[in-house]
């Protein structure tokens, strides 16, 4: 299937984060990658699973102006929500601190959308993971905060850190969406391009 996807397509990750490449990448796919700097926006009015579909169709319109016939673009957005509300990129160490002792000894649900765009196709799909922290004590907050890089995760935390390694005591749904892309999901709608 791999191989016949990447004869028929050029595969364009829609994508800088270096854990969606590294998730493709480990799917067996060639690919290239391109950015977009233009702003995401998105009406309060949309659920949650509606916002990560939202956010991955724009940065697909954002990116597929140029497309050619055999190009196979894939677009990501991954939102973290807790009591129905999206926890942002943290600003600041204060914002991080906060946001992980929210998630301490609670449950938050990680939704990555990913849309997938050639010239005749598009398919847009959500995939929804329940993370359960364990209580994490300050000093294992400031720790993680102060020797990683939370500022540039939805939720404050990447799962594949340390953190994920001694906090989350369960997962309900699939690992490599909290990482930022659902891999089984997306090699099954891979299929439908072939």
């Amino acid at each position: 299937m791999l191989k016949k996807l990447s004869e028929q397509y050029n595969i364009i990750l829609g994508s800088a984060s270096p854990r969606r490449k590294e998730l493709l990448s480990d799917l067996g796919l060639s690919f290239s990658i391109q950015t977009t700097d233009k702003e995401e926006t998105f009406m309060h009015s949309l659920k949650e699973e509606e916002i990560a579909e939202f956010l991955a169709k724009q940065k697909s319109e954002f990116l597929s102006e140029n497309l050619q016939q055999n190009d196979l673009l894939i677009t990501a957005d991954t939102i973290v929500s807790f009591k129905n509300k999206l926890l942002n990129k943290p600003k600041n160490k204060e914002e991080a601190f906060e946001t992980l002792n929210k998630l301490s000894e609670n449950t938050h649900k990680v939704i990555t959308g990913v849309c997938l765009k050639s010239k005749n196709k598009e398919i847009l799909f959500s995939v929804t993971t329940l993370v359960t922290f364990k209580a994490l004590s300050e000093d294992e907050i400031n720790h993680y905060i102060n020797k990683y890089n939370p500022y540039d995760k939805a939720g404050a935390y990447g799962i594949q850190d340390w953190i994920g390694k001694i906090g989350i005591n369960n997962i309900n749904g699939s690992y490599t969406n909290v990482v930022g892309l659902p891999i089984s999901e997306l090699y099954q709608h891979l299929k439908i391009f072939i």
